[in-house]
């Protein structure tokens, strides 16, 4: 059943709407919530956001537990950042793929009404300043126009949650349609792993080339696409083989019906990727 994806700066209140929200599915419905976030975890969040890879490991287990969670009768809150926007596409990837609705409800505040409220809790659940502005800085703020973002419900300090609006996007919509790159299907051709080995493996051997005569905000078209990849930065052959892996192992569980999709998926997989 449905995903509630919450969203906000740290100590911005999205965990307090997030218990709000369960307990209104609690007691307006008869189905089970379960709420998956950081302190189900028990991480302890200063020496995670203080590492790039313990940050990731965090995000994918979150993700693991809220696709674990994800069935045809409960309800599922993510309560975390969630503040990457390639982090927020892989979820929407994962609703398309398990044929569900979500939404996202994104606690709005401002960095010095968060950095206030960090403050006044308890020591033990504090962030450091250095880490708090640092996740400020990154934070990637969501936008109704993509989809991964919508439907978008922005909820600041004094507002009460739309509960009818978000039961209704939540139980009313039709799950979006899973496509190519999600549709778990068959392998339908016997050259299927070739092709994918051999059309990644001539993307990727073309970026260095196009990358000698580019400049961040260029379009670098590559062989087989009819997409381009977005150069919002330099790319290094070791980072484009860790996603080139990355692409292959998801798509060996999600074949294609069409092998000429392949080049077009793995440009998208890199534009989402790099940014």
């Amino acid at each position: 059943m449905p995903l509630i994806v919450m969203c906000g700066f740290p100590c911005s209140g999205k965990t307090r709407r997030a218990v709000e929200l369960q307990q209104y599915f609690e007691q307006n419905t008869e189905r089970k919530v379960h709420n998956v976030g950081d302190g189900t975890l028990g991480i302890e969040k200063n020496a995670v956001y203080a590492d790039s890879q313990n940050e990731k490991n965090v995000r994918g287990s979150l993700r693991a537990e809220a696709e674990r969670r994800i069935n045809k009768e409960d309800i599922v809150i993510l309560d975390s950042l969630n503040y990457i926007k390639g982090y927020r596409y892989e979820l929407f990837c994962l609703i398309k793929h398990t044929q569900t609705p979500h939404c996202l409800v994104y606690r709005l505040t401002s960095a010095e009404v968060s950095s206030t409220w960090n403050t006044e809790r308890d020591v033990e659940e504090q962030y450091t300043q250095e880490i708090l502005d640092a996740l400020v800085l990154r934070f990637e703020t969501p936008d109704s126009r993509n989809r991964w973002d919508s439907p978008l419900f922005t909820v600041q300090k004094e507002d009460t949650l739309p509960f009818e609006a978000i039961s209704d996007a939540i139980f009313k919509r039709k799950a979006p349609p899973p496509n190519q790159s999600t549709q778990s299907q068959p392998l339908s051709s016997t050259n299927f792993l070739y092709e994918l080995d051999k059309v990644t493996q001539d993307v990727l051997m073309a970026i260095p080339n196009s990358q000698k005569t580019s400049v961040p905000g260029d379009l670098i078209a590559v062989p087989g696409a009819t997409e381009k990849i977005e150069l919002t930065r330099s790319l290094n052959m070791a980072e484009l083989r860790k996603l080139r892996r990355q692409f292959i192992s998801y798509t060996k569980m999600h074949p294609t019906e069409n092998i000429g999709h392949i080049a077009n998926m793995f440009v998208q997989y890199l534009n989402k990727s790099i940014h």
